[in-house]
């Protein structure tokens, strides 16, 4: 083997190298922002427990009670499963802004410098958004299925509810009503990357609305049609409300093309 053949193997061999410690680097980085983010939520759900009493009697039972429901436990340690199942959600909700700052430290190496800059912004509102949702969920969803749901039927059949499938119906509506309020946010990115266009975003406008029901029917926490249809309107109300951020938003040039156009 010449001197220049084996110069070129140990240059590949370095190269196959770098990339796997490059690789190894990531999947350790990736190790450290899921501990960092669990932390979040064990410390979160920890802070929470100290006040699970009232967060239990003044924020989860409150609706229940405001329409006259009576709820029930039909397991001996179901009380105590519950007690542990809101301080985790509550610490999961709450940790909601070191979460998103976790996942975007770890696929900012990866950005363009002038997309880096927007990670303190977007991980700001996002966090908002997303809480913005669960906030609509609890304070304006909750109160009109609740009501519905009372008051449907006859007066003859008592609601005595399992607290398991109440808590179930609570955290569904919430997570759900989260993850719709981050469409304004995901319309933001992609359009700051030039992957959605206002332009784009109204020629599929019926196409969204289709889309719009059919998520709302997956995640509506109940399978009848008032509760698909208490989901669907903030989301197509949404999607208006993205067009617009993305019009906002939009750049007359695309950095990264400006960039690639001079390397």
């Amino acid at each position: 083997m010449s001197d220049e053949e084996k110069t070129e193997q140990d240059g590949a061999q370095d190269e196959s190298k770098e990339k796997e410690m490059s690789f190894l680097d990531h999947l350790e980085e990736l190790r450290w922002r899921i501990i960092y983010s669990m932390i979040g939520i064990v410390v979160g759900a920890a802070a929470l427990w100290f006040f699970i009493d009232p967060l239990m009697e003044h924020v989860l039972l409150k609706p229940a009670k405001q329409f006259d429901m009576d709820l029930q436990n039909l397991r001996p340690f179901g009380q105590v499963f519950l007690y542990m199942q809101v301080a985790i959600f509550g610490g999961l909700i709450v940790s909601i802004p070191n979460t998103i700052y976790q996942i975007w430290k770890f696929i900012a190496p990866g950005l363009y410098p002038h997309e880096r800059k927007y990670i303190t912004l977007i991980v700001v509102f996002t966090s908002l958004c997303f809480l913005a949702g669960v906030a609509f969920a609890y304070l304006f969803i909750l109160p009109a299925a609740l009501k519905f749901f009372a008051n449907f039927g006859t007066t003859d059949i008592q609601n005595i509810i399992s607290i398991e499938y109440y808590f179930e119906f609570i955290l569904t509506l919430m997570i759900g009503a989260g993850a719709i309020f981050e469409l304004p946010m995901l319309s933001f990115f992609l359009s700051r990357l030039g992957i959605v266009t206002p332009k784009l975003m109204r020629k599929y406008w019926r196409h969204a609305m289709v889309i719009s029901f059919f998520v709302a029917a997956l995640i509506s926490p109940g399978p009848d049609p008032f509760s698909m249809l208490l989901m669907a309107i903030p989301l197509v109300f949404l999607y208006e409300v993205s067009i617009l951020i993305s019009k906002l938003s939009q750049k007359k040039n695309n950095p990264r093309n400006q960039e690639d156009a001079g390397t």
